[in-house]
C-alpha cells in the first residue's frame, strides 16, 4: 500500500523545515508505511510521554531534536519528568540521575513545549475537545481522551509522539477513524450492586478486570446505575490501560460516543457479551494485593496525578488527624494542581497529618525510594499492578479512606463491608 503524503510533508521530508521537521518526517513516514497508513492527517495537539527519563537512549533522541533545532507546531503537554526538581534531595534520587533527568527537561521544553509535567493533560487548559485529532502518549491520559472526552489518538509510544508534534502530522489510521472506534465487547453491570458503584475503589477494580477481559478491543459498558465522576472514569481507564492495552471504552449513557448501546456499536451486534459478577470482582480486587503481611512503610496516591478534586476529598480525611510516624504518606501531582490545592487550603491538613507531596514526576519512573521502604499501600489500581515489577515492593489496594486509616494505624486495615456483601 503506497502512502500519500502532501506537498508540505514532501516538503519537510525534503528537508525544506529544517533538519529536526527532515528526521520526524523521517520517523513518522517509516512508521505510517508499518501500519499500514494509506495517509497522514492534520493533528492540532500532542502530549509527549518520552519526557521521562529511563535510560541515556531516550537523552540522547531529545537532546539531537533539540542541537537540530526542533520545535513544535501544534500546542503539546509534557508528561511526567523524571525529577521533581525542588524536592528530590528529600528522597533517594542518586545525584547523577538527577542531572540526567533534568537535561531531559531541558531539551524538550527548549521545542516550545508546555511545561506541565503531568501524565494528567486533560487536567490542564490544554485538555482536548470531542472529536479533535490528538496526538498523545502515556496510556491513562491516552484512554481518558479517547473515552471519555472524546478526542482521537492512537497509543503512540515513546519518541514517535514527538514526531507527530513537530510534524503536526499522524498517521490516519485506528482510532483516529470514526470506523475503528465502534465497540466489540458488551460487559453488563446490572448484577453490581448501586452502593458498590457509588464507591470509588470499585473503578480501579472495574478498570483491572476490564483491561484484562478487553485485552486491546474495544469494551461497551452498560448497566451502570450512577453517573461516575471524572477520577472514577480516571481510575477506570488507567487501570485497564495497565492490565490489558484499552485505548478506548464506552460507557453506556455516560461517555459521548455512547448515549446508547446501538450507537456505541456503531450498529453492530457485540462479538461477546458478558455478565460482570461480584465474583469476577472480588477476584480482581485480590490481584491487586501481592501480600499478605500487615506492615505497612509507605502509601502512594497520585497514579495517575493528583486532581484537585482528589485534594479536597482527602482533605478532610486528615484534618485534625496524625499519621503513624514509621508510615510515610506520599501524595504525587502536577505543579498545576499542587498550586490549586495550596490556593484552597487544601495542603494545611495534609502538611499537618505528616503527607509529603512530590510534583512533576511519578513514583514509578523515578529511583526515589530508599531500599527499607518494603510495603505499599495504594488506592490505585495501575500503581498497584506496576508496582511489584517496577519498584520490586509489595503492594495492598485498598481504598482512599483504607489508606488513611492504614497510614494512622501503622499497619493494613480495609474495610471489606461493600466487598463482601
Amino acid at each position: 500500500m503506497t502512502l500519500i503524503l502532501s506537498d508540505r510533508d514532501h516538503e519537510m521530508q525534503a528537508g525544506a523545515h529544517g533538519p529536526a521537521a527532515k528526521m520526524a518526517m523521517s520517523i513518522l513516514v517509516r512508521m505510517a508505511e508499518i501500519s499500514g497508513a494509506k495517509e497522514l492527517l492534520d493533528i492540532s495537539g500532542a502530549h509527549i510521554d518520552s519526557t521521562v527519563y529511563i535510560g541515556d537512549a531516550g537523552l540522547e533522541f531529545a537532546e539531537r531534536l533539540a542541537s537540530l533545532g526542533a520545535k513544535v507546531s501544534v500546542p503539546t503537554t509534557l508528561n511526567v519528568s523524571g525529577l521533581d526538581e525542588h524536592h528530590w534531595k528529600e528522597w533517594a534520587v542518586p545525584s547523577d540521575w538527577a542531572r540526567q533527568a533534568q537535561r531531559q527537561m531541558t531539551a524538550y521544553q527548549s521545542m516550545g513545549t508546555i511545561p506541565t509535567w503531568t501524565c494528567a493533560p486533560y487536567q490542564t487548559e490544554m485538555r482536548p475537545v470531542f472529536g479533535q485529532q490528538i496526538a498523545w502518549g502515556e496510556s491513562n491520559a491516552i484512554v481518558f481522551a479517547n473515552s471519555v472526552i472524546g478526542a482521537r489518538t492512537e497509543r503512540y509510544p515513546d519518541l514517535f509522539d514527538v514526531c507527530c508534534a513537530i510534524t503536526g502530522r499522524a498517521p490516519a489510521i485506528g482510532l483516529h477513524l470514526t470506523e475503528n472506534r465502534a465497540g466489540k465487547l458488551l460487559l453488563n453491570l446490572k448484577e453490581i450492586p448501586e452502593a458498590l458503584q457509588v464507591s470509588d475503589d470499585f473503578y480501579p477494580v472495574l478498570g483491572h478486570f476490564l483491561g484484562k477481559a478487553a485485552h486491546d478491543v474495544i469494551p461497551v459498558i452498560a448497566g451502570m446505575k450512577i453517573i461516575p465522576n471524572e477520577d472514577q472514569l480516571k481510575a477506570l481507564g488507567a487501570a485497564a490501560a495497565s492490565s490489558g492495552a484499552v485505548a478506548l471504552f464506552h460507557m453506556v449513557g455516560i461517555t459521548p460516543e455512547a448515549p446508547t448501546i446501538e450507537a456505541a456499536f456503531q450498529g453492530n451486534k457485540p462479538q461477546e457479551t458478558s455478565n460482570i459478577t461480584m465474583d469476577m470482582l472480588r477476584q480482581a480486587r485480590r490481584e491487586l494485593t501481592h501480600t499478605d503481611n500487615a506492615r505497612l512503610d509507605m502509601v502512594v496516591l497520585g497514579s495517575p496525578h493528583f486532581s484537585q478534586a482528589e485534594f479536597k476529598k482527602l482533605a478532610p480525611l486528615v484534618a485534625g488527624k496524625k499519621k503513624s510516624a514509621r508510615v510515610k504518606f506520599l501524595v504525587t501531582s502536577s505543579r498545576a494542581m499542587a498550586q490549586l490545592a495550596q490556593q484552597a487550603g487544601f495542603l494545611e491538613s495534609l502538611q499537618e497529618f505528616g503527607a509529603q507531596l512530590t510534583v512533576d514526576t511519578c513514583i514509578l519512573t523515578t529511583p526515589m525510594l530508599p531500599k527499607e521502604i518494603e510495603f505499599l499501600m495504594t488506592n490505585s489500581a495501575k500503581f498497584a499492578y506496576y508496582a511489584p515489577g517496577l519498584l520490586d515492593k509489595k503492594i495492598t489496594f485498598g481504598s482512599l479512606v483504607d489508606c488513611v486509616n492504614s497510614a494512622i494505624a501503622g499497619d493494613i486495615v480495609r474495610d471489606e463491608t461493600l466487598w463482601e456483601s
